[in-house]
Order: C-alpha cells, then sequence, then structure tokens
C-alpha cells in the first residue's frame, strides 16, 4: 500500500510541527503550509490524499482554500478535516452543504486524536 499524502495548513508553527511528527510517526507523507496561498501552490504540485486546514490565516484562510479547490475539477472531490480554534463557531450545515468539510476538530486537540480520525476517514474510504 502507498503512503498516503496529508497536507496540513496552519499559520502556527508549533500546531503544523505537532500534527506534521504523529502523521509522519503512523506513516503518512505530510506536506505542510503556513497559509492557504502556499496550500494552494502545494497542492498545483502535488495533489494530497487529504487537507487539514486552520481556518483563520493570512492571506488566504481556510475557507477561500477550500472554495478553491471545490472550484478547480482536479481537487473538487479533495477531503478536507478544518482545524477552527476554539469558540470560533462555524454552522455545520452550510458548510457541509457549500464546501463539503469532512470533519471540524477544534484546537487544542490531541496529536493522537487527530491521528485516529485520520486512520478513521482512510480506512472508510476504501482508497
Amino acid at each position: 500500500m502507498m503512503s498516503k499524502t496529508i497536507l496540513i495548513c496552519d499559520d502556527e508553527m508549533p500546531i503544523r510541527r505537532t500534527a506534521e511528527f504523529k502523521l509522519s510517526r503512523g506513516g503518512y507523507t505530510v506536506i505542510s503550509a503556513g497559509d492557504g496561498e502556499e496550500a494552494w501552490e502545494k497542492i498545483q504540485e502535488t495533489i494530497p490524499d487529504l487537507l487539514i486546514t486552520d481556518c483563520q490565516m493570512p492571506r488566504l484562510d481556510g475557507l477561500g482554500l477550500i472554495r478553491r479547490i471545490r472550484q478547480d475539477e482536479r481537487t473538487e472531490s479533495l477531503p478536507v478535516f478544518m482545524l477552527t480554534g476554539k469558540g470560533f463557531e462555524l454552522l455545520q450545515e452550510n458548510i457541509d452543504e457549500q464546501l463539503n468539510i469532512q470533519k471540524i476538530i477544534t484546537k487544542p486537540f490531541s496529536p493522537a486524536g487527530l491521528k485516529n480520525i485520520v486512520d478513521e476517514m482512510f480506512e472508510t474510504s476504501c482508497c
């Protein structure tokens, strides 16, 4: 089985590093980006198997990045998890309908819990 590639997009370096460490130790190939624009550039080079993105970031925020992904036929079906700061409210039903976000994870999050959610998603998605 080939290693799945995960793109982690967050403007907070410690969060990126923590998630990157846990997921790469779990056998995943991990790419990271500091904001939505950098993530979009990396997606143009290599389309990952999963995007985990923060919501609030400079240059291009998470929702803007996801909208861009959904408008491109090459990436429209890319699975996306969104990380949000505690207290940042997202209307789950609006996001599900408009942006097809698979999972919303609130910060602070457990690195082990994040890895378990990712494992579960790949196990149930057959590919």
